[in-house]
């Protein structure tokens, strides 16, 4: 069978860019890196009208906004976003990942392959990594590596990762669906991760031995969580040592160092970090406009 001519495949174009689809290929593959330096790590709102992208963060933090909706990404995982969805992103600049493009053709061929791949690249939804983060990050660095080379069967390797990378995110999507038609079921798992938090925030304890302790897998965790309380796990984590500071930080005469110590912080730097992260201010500043407030010369402060 001819290779159909590049006049007949549709044109596309990606951000920031105003030449045509860079490649003949079907798909786009780029380090997350390359293209966000160029813009200053933020890549404003837009939209691309016949592409699908898929974002593998690895490693760094990644701001997501999508349809108005801003969500932060702080652990390995698989976005998807699907072809007219608003988008835009910040990322930190230790960031690590690819983001690979797909032309409606091969999302296509990619449903026709399997049906489940229809739904899939049809909504937003991310996906953690979880256990499966070497086993993605390899997908998505061979497929890099295929992109850029000029090896035989280059395009069959090519679509045959793409393959692979699709399948995950199917069977992901597949488990939280089954998930979110046993709401009884997830309720206890998530009720059970609260009790475990509540019990254990002090300790620092990773989110894979919370879930090995509730029976489930880090994705399914996350995936309860983020269902039934719009956050992942870790967040739920944070959240809860951040009520706890500010707590003490209103309460009590402790010093950052003390409070620090007695979340279970190794370096009091580590805590004030996350506190100004997730806060916006620093533990000094919130205790500072406490006083201010407690006088009437500042703006109240919620612990919530």
């Amino acid at each position: 069978m001819n290779k159909p001519a590049l006049a007949s495949i549709p044109v596309f174009k990606l951000y920031g860019e105003s030449q045509d689809w860079p490649t003949p290929d079907l798909l786009h593959c780029e380090p997350i890196n390359q293209r966000s330096r160029e813009h200053q790590w933020e890549i404003k709102p837009h939209r691309h009208a016949d592409l699908c992208q898929l974002l593998f963060v690895r490693r760094g933090q990644a701001e997501l906004e999508v349809e108005g909706q801003r969500t932060l990404l702080g652990e390995s995982m698989v976005q998807v976003l699907p072809p007219l969805s608003v988008h835009g992103f910040r990322f930190s600049e230790d960031i690590e990942g690819y983001i690979v493009t797909l032309a409606v053709p091969l999302v296509a061929h990619l449903q026709a392959q399997w049906g489940q791949a229809q739904s899939t690249l049809a909504k937003s939804a991310g996906y953690p990594a979880g256990a499966d983060e070497e086993y993605l990050n390899g997908l998505f660095a061979a497929l890099q590596h295929e992109y850029q080379g000029q090896q035989p069967a280059r395009e069959m390797l090519m679509h045959a990762l793409v393959s692979s990378i699709v399948v995950w995110v199917g069977r992901q999507a597949l488990q939280l669906s089954s998930a979110s038609r046993r709401p009884h079921r997830a309720r206890e798992y998530f009720n059970g991760f609260i009790q475990l938090v509540e019990a254990h925030y002090r300790e620092h304890m990773k989110v894979e031995e919370l879930a090995h302790k509730l029976g489930i897998s880090v994705s399914h965790l996350n995936g309860t969580c983020r269902e039934l309380a719009g956050q992942p796990a870790l967040q739920i984590m944070h959240e809860r040592q951040l009520l706890e500071a500010k707590r003490l930080l209103t309460y009590t005469g402790m010093t950052i160092y003390e409070i620090s110590a007695d979340l279970g912080f190794s370096d009091p730097t580590n805590f004030t970090r996350l506190f100004r992260r997730r806060v916006g201010i620093s533990p000094k500043v919130f205790r500072d406009r406490l006083k201010a407030d407690q006088t009437g010369d500042g703006d109240s402060l919620s612990l919530t």
